[in-house]
């Protein structure tokens, strides 16, 4: 399973908002709620957010084992 939460840090700490994020990349609000839910999207989506803000996936998203249960 794979997080978010590295893109929420980073976008508080930039002092942006999700809204404005996904318009400054012409994100889809489907989009953005998929990865407000951890849910895949895909890795064009990864990448344009990569590119604007000059990191590295590592800075978007992290792996997380699933819990056996």
């Amino acid at each position: 399973m794979f997080s978010y939460k590295p893109l929420w840090i980073m976008l508080v700490d930039r002092e942006m908002t999700k809204t404005e994020m996904r318009e400054a990349l012409g994100l889809s609000s489907s989009t953005l709620a998929k990865m407000g839910k951890n849910e895949y999207v895909s890795l064009e989506v990864i990448d344009k957010i990569c590119s604007y803000f000059g990191c590295t996936p590592n800075d978007v998203i992290e792996h997380k084992k699933e819990q056996e249960g």
